[in-house]
Parts: C-alpha cells; structure tokens; sequence
C-alpha cells in the first residue's frame, strides 16, 4: 500500500511540475511612449505624453504629420479641400480660420496641432488648457521651420526614414538650386500678395520672400519700405523692377487676378514697365507659393530659381 501511495504522489508531482512549467510566460504590456517636452511658436511649454489621436487644425501641419508617418482623428476643412489629403475617417473639426472647439473636444485628441500666426487659434490656447487637452504651435515660413517640425514629429513617430525622405532629402535639393545660382548678378523683383480687394507688397516674412531672398534677388521692398503700405503705381513705374511676381490669397487665383487687371493692368504705364513688355510679370502657382510646400519645397526653389535665372534652368531641371 505503502508503494502504490509513493507511485500516486511522484506522478502527482510530474504532473503539477509539467503543467507549471507548459504555462506561457505573461506579456509585459508596450511600454507608453516616452513624453515629449518643447517650447512652442507662441512661447508655451508643451508636454506631450501620447500622440495615438492626433487633431491639426492646418491643412499643411496635417499633411506633415502625416508626412512624419503619423495618422489623424480630426482637422480643419483646408486639408480636404486645398490638399485633397486622404484622411480616411478623420473628422472635420470647423475650418483654419474658426475651429470647432466642441468638435475638436469630441475628437478625444491627446495632441493638437495648431497654427500660431492664426487668430482663431491662437485664442484656443487657454481653452485647451482648461480642457487638459495637450496642444502646441507651429509656424513653418521657411524651410528651416518645416525641417524642425517634422523632425519632431518623425522623432515622435520613430520613423526616421521619413525624415530622411521629406526632410533631408529635400534640404540638399535646395542647396543644389543655391549652388547652382550663386554668384549670378542680382535682379531686381516685386513680390505682390495679391487678393479679390487689394494687392499688397511682401518682404521676406512668407514663403515667396524667403525663397526670393534665399536666391538673391534684389526685392525692392528693402529699398521702398513705402510699397508695404501703399503699392504706388508710380513708385513701381520709377523702380522698374526686372520682374513683378504675384501670389494670391482667398479660394481661387481669378479674383485676385481680376484685382490686378481693374487696379494696375488696365493703366497704360504698367504695359510700359520692363517686367511686363519681357514676359517677367509672373503668377506663381499657390500649391507653391502659397500652401506652404512641405516636401516639395525644393520644388519651390527650383521653380522660382528657373524664372530669376533662365539661362540656367537646364542645370535646374
């Protein structure tokens, strides 16, 4: 008897043994990212703890995300009709200029990206806070700007190939373009912003200036600080710049163009200008110049470096 119990306990043992040491060994779960800690453009703190819902309310800062391997839950309207990005289900939280704060709440985002030289936006902020809804801004005027947003980002999403891609990529496109026009002699250019009630000259404080500046033109704003208040015909007449180039604002280039016609073309003196009777009176297209261009601002540069330096733009091709 004494032998049967001896078996019964050792096969017991086995089995208890066997069974403990078949059972598969607990998952430990995905560790959270890890918080992301910056100032932003209007000068905020921002702590960034998760990223899975993600709200842009500019239709350019939704396509770098996306750019950086990041998906959305929500953005504004720009971002479907200027961008015609593919969102999938993403919510339309209002439009840039007047975002949806109930809507953008309802998305349950853990960041939101914002524009800072955006009124409606800009008032977001304490709003935000208050819903404990972590957000910051962004402004992209150069590409240096768009360079270090999608580094965040692609440092966020772990996908440092994408800023290889969109980012350093494209940065060496750009100095190839500066290298290829440096040293040229200097044209003289006007930069207009023109819209469907005004037109208005422009330094270097939006994109088409920066690039205009990048590659050496002589804008004659600099010179004529006069033309940032009040676009003088006669003060254009007198500099006669080599070229006039104009980008618009407002949802199609036809009112703005409409303007230029009624306002400026229509007066015999602007055909006499040397830009104009040379062909150097140039709209430039707005997926360039007037969205901000993103990946493509090599593109940007190449295009306008063409028109500035046309004896080389086989080189820029």
């Amino acid at each position: 008897m004494k032998h049967w119990k001896s078996v019964f306990c050792a096969v017991l043992a086995a089995v208890l043994l066997t069974s403990c040491g078949a059972s598969a060994p607990q998952e430990e779960p995905a560790p959270s990212p890890e918080a992301v800690t910056f100032t932003d453009a209007l000068g905020y703190e921002a702590v960034i703890e998760r990223w899975d819902r993600v709200v842009s309310l500019y239709g350019s800062f939704a396509e770098t995300w996306l750019l950086a391997g990041g998906q959305l839950v929500g953005t504004t309207s720009d971002a479907i009709e200027e961008r015609q990005l593919d969102l999938g289900g993403a919510a339309v939280v209002g439009t840039v200029k007047e975002p949806n704060l109930e809507a953008i709440i309802a998305a349950e985002p853990d960041f939101v990206i914002l524009a800072s030289d955006i009124a409606g936006q800009a008032e977001l902020h304490q709003a935000l806070a208050d819903s404990a809804i972590p957000h910051a801004y962004f402004r992209t005027d150069t590409f240096d700007e768009y360079l270090s947003m999608l580094e965040l980002f692609c440092s966020m999403t772990g996908r440092q190939d994408l800023y290889q891609q969109n980012g350093l990529a494209v940065q060496a496109q750009i100095q190839e373009v500066l290298d290829t026009v440096a040293g040229q002699p200097q044209p003289t250019a006007l930069l207009i912003r023109a819209y469907s009630s005004g037109a208005k000259a422009k330094g270097d404080d939006n994109l088409a200036g920066v690039i205009l500046r990048d590659l050496g033109a002589d804008n004659l704003v600099t010179r004529h600080e006069s033309l940032l208040e009040d676009l003088s015909l006669e003060e254009i007449i007198a500099a006669d710049p080599d070229f006039i180039l104009v980008t618009t604002m407002g949802s199609s280039d036809e009112a703005a163009m409409a303007y230029m016609e009624e306002t400026f073309e229509s007066n015999p003196a602007w055909a006499g200008l040397s830009a104009v009777q040379s062909g150097r009176y140039v709209l430039l297209p707005r997926e360039l110049f007037h969205y901000k261009p993103n990946a493509r601002w090599g593109e940007s540069y190449a295009y306008l470096a063409k028109i500035l330096y046309p004896d080389l733009a086989p080189q820029l091709s």
